[in-house]
């Protein structure tokens, strides 16, 4: 048994607001430099849509993650015996089209336009060329126009529903949709790292946070290419690759990433689980249907006498191990069994999961409110606005029943908290919710206060930072937001 520390992410949907201001933060510390005019580390999404970079999820185009060939785990996009014919082409890398072309607009127009009878406007340019643009896209083009068949129809996970399913979410009376914040999900597997051929790009030992050494960069741009979530940018003016770095100055002195602490909804959670490397291969070449429990087989009980034990020959220090016995994150996940990871059949098996959106239909267009008058409590999330096997395509490898086994528990909560609070439902069919969603009065309790009371402390349990000689701890990170988490002090010359 291998057990390592890693750094792992909830964002609880059923919370998020849609208000972006996680995108802001992190655009406003790290991506504010010329040629990251387009990257987004953080960007909020709305499902169904087509997403950032567009149509992200379609891995038959941009081939991005893990397959299995002949019971072997090899990448999508290149390989050893791959990697000559398109060492200096990427014909899966998404281009600039795909993003967005960054524009600002020609202020001085605006400003110092002479007297005249006609309203003087700011004509938009190109940030990249400084020419004249129309602006056709954007970061969140597609912003809450999820039940629009305009961009939701485009959606990859789409493919899986019925047309009667398909026709129903987009009818103007009953459109549906929700956010999706993403950042780089920090994998336990990742395929940016394996792909890259300078080895820049490398997972931390200490903490599992992937990182990428701009000294090394060849701008290969191999890692665009592999990543399934396109969480890794080329940044045109240094001709260097750049991704979310987790704000590890941040954790390093003991707080929160700046996404999470700038979230409105609360929806962010944070901390390190305690897992085993050994079943790494073995659980990611598992069926499409089983990866979600190979992950959280991965994932140990940090109380487990033998797993501390494994993890203190392996070196893993007591603080850190303390750390994962407070993780919100193993409780979510492993304990609960409320999160689920994006994607996982991409098989780099993501360590930000996602708790589902609970999406009932509160009524219709001809009968009123809806009323539930069946014996099935769960009646409710059976017919929700969202279909389950389109939120299975997505967090699930399209096993439905994890899905449906994280909204039974949370609606069993509610119930449960109705009946406490309210009192507008009666125990025996609170308890009843309760019981068939494998849940007690207690750990509904305990779901209940760490989603609507808990304090930033309680959210996001950062780990003790073990890089005591570490410069970064020392340094201002606002003062080298342009070099810090890099790995250069010395901005870099095109090509070097």
């Amino acid at each position: 048994m291998d057990v390592r520390s890693q750094t792992a992410l909830v964002f609880h949907l059923d919370k998020c607001i849609g208000c972006h201001t996680c995108s802001i933060a992190c655009k406003n510390i790290w991506t504010d430099r010329k040629g990251t005019e387009y990257m987004w580390w953080n960007n909020v999404e709305t499902k169904p849509g087509t997403g950032y970079p567009t149509k992200w999820e379609d891995q038959e185009h941009y081939k991005g993650g893990w397959e299995l060939h002949d019971g072997k785990l090899r990448l999508k996009s290149t390989g050893r015996g791959r990697i000559i014919p398109n060492i200096f082409h990427n014909p899966s890398m998404p281009a600039m089209d795909d993003y967005y072309e960054p524009w600002t607009y020609k202020y001085d127009e605006l400003f110092n336009a002479p007297e005249g009878d006609d309203q003087p406007t700011a004509r938009p340019v190109s940030m990249v060329t400084g020419e004249p643009i129309d602006i056709e896209a954007g970061p969140n083009w597609d912003d809450d126009l999820g039940g629009s068949p305009v961009y939701a129809e485009n959606d990859p996970n789409l493919d899986e529903l019925t047309p009667e399913l398909r026709q129903q979410m987009f009818e103007i009376e009953r459109m549906a949709f929700f956010y999706l914040p993403r950042i780089c999900n920090h994998c336990l597997n990742p395929s940016c790292v394996a792909s890259c051929p300078s080895g820049a790009l490398y997972k931390r030992g200490e903490d599992g946070v992937v990182l990428l050494n701009q000294e090394r960069c060849r701008a290969w741009r191999s890692c665009v290419s592999a990543c399934p979530y396109k969480k890794t940018y080329y940044n045109w003016s240094t001709g260097k690759s750049e991704k979310c770095i987790l704000c590890f100055p941040r954790l390093e002195s003991g707080q929160a990433p700046a996404c999470f602490h700038s979230c409105v909804g609360r929806i962010r959670y944070l901390g390190n689980v305690l897992y085993d490397a050994d079943k790494l291969v073995e659980c990611a070449s598992r069926p499409d249907l089983e990866l979600v429990d190979a992950q959280r087989e991965m994932i140990l009980d940090p109380h487990d006498p033998a797993v501390v034990e494994a993890a203190k020959a392996n070196g893993v220090p007591d603080s850190i191990i303390e750390s994962a016995q407070l993780s919100p994150v193993y409780r979510f996940v492993k304990e609960w069994k409320l999160a689920l990871p994006l994607h996982v059949e991409f098989r780099t098996f993501p360590m930000l999961f996602y708790v589902p959106p609970l999406m009932p239909v509160i009524a219709n267009k001809d009968a009123g409110p809806v009323r539930n008058e069946t014996e099935d409590l769960f009646s409710d999330i059976e017919r929700a606005r969202v279909p389950i096997r389109y939120l299975a395509r997505l967090f699930a490898a399209g096993n439905e029943g994890k899905v449906r086994a994280a909204l039974r528990k949370q609606y069993a909560v509610r119930l449960w908290r109705r009946h406490v609070t309210v009192g507008d439902v009666d125990e025996e069919t609170a308890r009843r919710a309760l019981t068939e969603a494998e849940c007690s009065p207690e750990e509904a309790d305990a779901i209940y206060r760490l989603t609507a009371l808990a304090s930033m402390d309680e959210r996001c349990v950062v780990p003790p930072a073990q890089r005591e000689m570490a410069v970064e701890v020392l340094d201002d990170p606002l003062s080298f937001k342009q070099s810090t988490g890099f790995g250069f002090r010395a901005a870099p010359a095109r090509g070097q």
